[in-house]
């Protein structure tokens, strides 16, 4: 028999470090609501108005995903409002691939032991993305499990809703031999091949995060650490003056991954990796990884974080509008005739 009463706080929950940091949340969050939101932040659930002004079939398009082991670097470094912009900004290009803009948002945050400055920043880069985003962080859930983390550690999902009406979806169907496929500069990793990078900068060359690499021009911080892009403002501009026939978000699995699940039965992707100059971190890791070409683009984005397959008599036109935006891309590819897959040449 316990002397003195056994409470939550020694088992490693503490609920009023629970309390400060929802208190601090609810001000950042408040920021990103909207006239849609109905319900003020701290009930059970999110209430969203069903109105969507101007769209006859609204269609409700969904996705979840998390940052992986990005939140790795974070705790690395000690910069985790970045994360909070990953994992809103990937959410948002998984749905944007299907013409839907994001509606609300919600959080997933699991800690061992609960620091209410650093769920703070994360929620504070969640913010951001959201407002830049045009969506409402409408929710979330704040979890302490002293048994599962370790001390600093968490992890990170998002849950996104966005709409789009019927007649407007993409969907890959119209994609046809003839069509050309257009990349879209990728800001670095975004959220994939962390595992990968940080067995080679951490485990292989142990590298601290303030490591300055000449041949990157920043630090291994700033290099693996940059946010993931958002692609929602340039691809909304773009689908206005152009006919998009497939969208594809280049995430695990790199280029072959994911430009495959959007070609119809019949078509084949080649890609010419000429056509574009990966980026210096991409080269970096492959050099002093000894990491096989396949291997690189099975894993990474390499410098290409979305691909648009329009028209080839609407390419020029893409780009000049993809220009105008300041976002850099390429023709990178053609759709031909052939069994459904990607060639890379």
């Amino acid at each position: 028999m316990r002397s003195k009463p056994l409470t939550y706080k020694d088992s490693g929950v503490d609920i009023a470090k629970g309390n400060a940091a929802a208190s601090r949340i609810k001000k950042l969050v408040r920021q990103t609501y909207n006239k849609s939101v109905l319900n003020e932040v701290g009930l059970f659930g999110g209430f969203y108005s069903g109105k969507f002004p101007g769209l006859r079939q609204p269609v409700l398009v969904s996705s979840t995903d998390s940052v992986g082991t990005k939140v790795k670097l974070a705790f690395m470094t000690g910069i985790h409002n970045t994360v909070g912009q990953d994992i809103v900004n990937h959410c948002t290009d998984d749905i944007l691939v299907h013409g839907a803009r994001p509606l609300f948002f919600l959080d997933y945050y699991a800690t061992g032991k609960l620091e209410p400055d650093t769920v703070a920043e994360v929620v504070s880069g969640m913010v951001r993305a959201c407002k830049a985003n045009g969506c409402a962080l409408i929710g979330g859930e704040t979890a302490e499990m002293p048994a599962l983390y370790k001390p600093g550690e968490y992890d990170l999902a998002g849950f996104i809703v966005g709409v789009v009406d019927r007649k407007e979806i993409i969907d890959g169907k119209s994609i046809k031999p003839g069509d050309v496929v257009i990349g879209m500069a990728s800001t670095g990793l975004h959220t994939n091949g962390f595992s990968l990078a940080r067995k080679l900068f951490v485990d292989e060359l142990k590298f601290k995060a303030t490591k300055y690499i000449d041949d990157l021009g920043c630090t291994v911080a700033e290099a693996l650490m940059a946010v993931h892009r958002s692609y929602l403002k340039p691809v909304m501009k773009l689908r206005e003056s152009v006919t998009i026939h497939g969208l594809a978000h280049i995430t695990g699995g790199g280029i072959p991954g994911n430009l495959v699940r959007i070609l119809p039965k019949g078509c084949r992707a080649i890609i010419d990796k000429s056509t574009w100059q990966v980026p210096p971190l991409f080269l970096f890791i492959q050099k002093h990884g000894s990491v096989a070409d396949r291997v690189m683009f099975e894993t990474f984005n390499m410098g290409i974080g979305m691909m648009a397959v329009v028209e080839r008599k609407d390419a020029d036109k893409a780009l000049a509008l993809l220009k105008k935006m300041r976002l850099d891309s390429y023709i990178v590819g053609e759709i031909t005739k052939g069994e459904r897959k990607v060639d890379l040449k």
